[in-house]
């Protein structure tokens, strides 16, 4: 399979920095070389942005800081994204931070859309993202990009790359959630998303909630965008994140994840985001993102 590996040095949309050498950290960690193992081809490797630091931008509306660079990086990366599904590439985007997932999500439902096909998302994330400019206690857009995606937040957010929602919130599937603020929480169950929450988890055990998640796409999705953030794996396996949190996915449950979506056949599109080198130690974060992506490609124990 060619894919098209696009790296997003963007951390505007999180109040710690770092995430913006995330991409560097994960190339270092050999992901094409373990993907071109696997028979792929790595038939672009580029990042679309090139972005001065965020200490030189105006963050502008406190409700949805540093808007103008992350929507001109994002339209950039949403047309990448299309491109790729279209010429049958598989796009795979390295973050930065979560709001890269603007224009990856942009770019899929694009394709899907101009193909007829019906887009599923499964979004791996302690956290929601379904804030709002008037929900949100931080304004950092990070934590409202799914949201946006799904139809719901400032116009300048919801309308990039082609106007409206680019996913049915009713087709996004959230794995190992385990922090939601208040205003979001009741935005998602009022848009109708599904969420397997670590209480979820620890209630039904890992290998019934990843029957789940297959039984959740089958037969609903056409195609599958997976958008992971290394924030929903405990810190003793993920330490270089910017909101560690604990009790959260170990390393074997993610990839047991990663390798039953591959197996399902419908992902189209990807993305792994929130690597934060400045946190991390002996890089194993990254290394763990890459190992992740092998999974989602074929990659197999045995």
């Amino acid at each position: 399979m060619d894919i098209h590996i696009l790296e997003m040095p963007l951390d505007f949309g999180a109040s710690r920095h770092g995430s913006d050498m995330g991409p560097s950290a994960i190339r270092l960690a050999g992901i094409r070389e373990r993907l071109e193992r696997l028979g792929h081809r790595a038939a672009k490797y580029e990042s679309p942005i090139q972005l001065l630091p965020q200490e030189y931008a105006d963050a502008g509306d406190p409700r949805a800081k540093y808007l103008a660079p992350i929507k001109r990086a994002c339209e950039a990366l949403a047309r990448e994204v299309e491109g790729a599904i279209a010429e049958g590439a598989f796009p795979l985007v390295l973050g930065g931070d979560h709001s890269v997932a603007l224009g990856s999500l942009a770019g899929a439902g694009a394709a899907a859309r101009k193909a007829g096909k019906r887009l599923g998302v499964l979004y791996v994330d302690a956290h929601g993202d379904f804030n709002t400019a008037e929900t949100s206690p931080s304004g950092n857009i990070h934590g409202e990009c799914l949201a946006a995606s799904c139809g719901l937040g400032l116009p300048e957010l919801v309308d990039l790359h082609e106007p409206g929602r680019k996913v049915d919130p009713r087709d996004v599937c959230f794995v190992g959630t385990r922090d939601l603020d208040p205003g979001e929480r009741e935005l998602m169950k009022a848009a109708g998303v599904t969420v397997f929450s670590m209480s979820d988890i620890d209630r039904n055990g890992f290998p019934e909630i990843v029957r789940r998640v297959a039984a959740f796409f089958k037969g609903r999705a056409d195609w599958v965008h997976v958008s992971f953030d290394m924030d929903v794996l405990d810190p003793m396996f993920a330490p270089g994140t910017g909101i560690p949190l604990p009790a959260g996915l170990t390393n074997r449950e993610a990839l047991l994840l990663m390798e039953a979506m591959a197996e399902g056949g419908l992902v189209r599109s990807a993305e792994i985001v929130e690597v934060n080198p400045v946190l991390d130690v002996r890089n194993q974060t990254a290394v763990l993102a890459a190992a992740l992506a092998a999974r989602l490609l074929g990659e197999t124990i045995y």
